[in-house]
């Protein structure tokens, strides 16, 4: 049984680090492209986020559909946990979340272009707090379990200001540690719904998963089913800055009654600069959960966000214009 989870985490991880080498295999292939095609070509594809405006590049930061390509590391630090099991003051954890985020475009132009947003999301847990009995615990660290959501947009032609997308989204059982994951291989359906204009973005952004199968799992973890939120609104300041929110609810359908829910609110202050040539957006924001697990959950968290945007790695659709 070990050795077939070992051999399940084991592909999983494989098959994620894939998916980023590949993205870094097309970063060399599209720089020796922009050799040969000459230093004007070059030029252009490297400045290209440089000479949009910060502004814009912050409103577009806050649609998880648009056509920005960027690599997101967001801290939480510290987050604080408390619940019924714990008798002493809340536990202190910290986590960092690395989201490179690559629309590919498939085919069309322009705002007829229909695009494949990945967004592989890896949790690196540094500390989590996991109850070892009545105010007894312990603390984990190391890689949780994997998600990967593929989801197809809207051509902006049919979607006019409207954010719209929907597509299949993985867990892979890639956990260092049995209490960071499930041991399950789970899918299901992520689903994007928002709105954007000038200065104000919204978005609510859904993910759910079952168990599809196996990967060491014990007898005593219940089979995966449970789901996730993000609502978030962003709003544009002059000169770079943005205010918003951008929680993310959780449920787990499978935890006993008063645990299944996490419904966290909170605000953000950002601002996107430019850093050496290149438009990084930072974010600090606080987060308190108005419904958490009654026995053990999150309560609070510190969260500071680093996004840089990066050159678009695909820059023709795959499928043909």
């Amino acid at each position: 049984m070990h050795g077939l989870c070992y051999t399940s985490k084991r592909i999983a991880i494989t098959f994620v680090v894939a998916i980023l080498a590949a993205g870094v295999g097309s970063t060399h292939a599209s720089a020796q492209s922009q050799e040969d095609d000459g230093p004007n070509s070059a030029a252009d594809a490297a400045n290209a986020p440089e000479e949009q405006d910060l502004d814009a590049i912050g409103q577009k930061l806050g649609n998880p559909l648009s056509n920005l390509w960027f690599v997101q590391f967001s801290n939480n630090f510290p987050s604080f946990f408390d619940g019924n099991i714990n008798r002493g003051d809340p536990k202190a954890g910290a986590t960092t979340v690395f989201q490179p985020v690559m629309p590919i475009p498939l085919w069309g132009e322009g705002d007829s272009q229909v695009r494949m947003i990945t967004r592989p999301i890896v949790p690196i847990v540094w500390a989590q707090p996991v109850p070892d009995g009545p105010d007894k615990f312990e603390y984990n660290s190391g890689i949780g379990d994997i998600q990967l959501p593929l989801v197809f947009s809207k051509p902006d032609k049919i979607a006019s200001s409207w954010i719209l997308g929907a597509g299949p989204v993985f867990e892979f059982p890639a956990a260092t540690d049995s209490q960071l994951g499930a041991d399950q291989w789970s899918a299901g359906p992520a689903i994007a719904i928002g709105h954007k204009s000038e200065n104000l973005t919204w978005v609510l952004f859904g993910n759910y998963f079952w168990k599809i199968g196996s990967a060491g799992q014990d007898n005593d973890v219940r089979d995966t089913s449970k789901g996730s939120l993000l609502y978030s609104v962003t709003y544009g300041l002059n000169d770079g800055w943005q205010i918003g929110t951008n929680p993310t609810i959780l449920y787990n359908h499978q935890a006993s009654s008063g645990n299944k829910w996490t419904v966290p609110v909170g605000a953000f202050l950002g601002r996107t600069v430019n850093l050496g040539g290149v438009p990084v957006n930072l974010r600090v924001g606080l987060e308190y959960s108005i419904v958490r697990p009654d026995d053990f959950g999150t309560q609070a968290a510190l969260r500071f966000l680093i996004t840089p945007v990066i050159p678009g790695l695909i820059q023709k659709p795959l499928f043909g214009e």
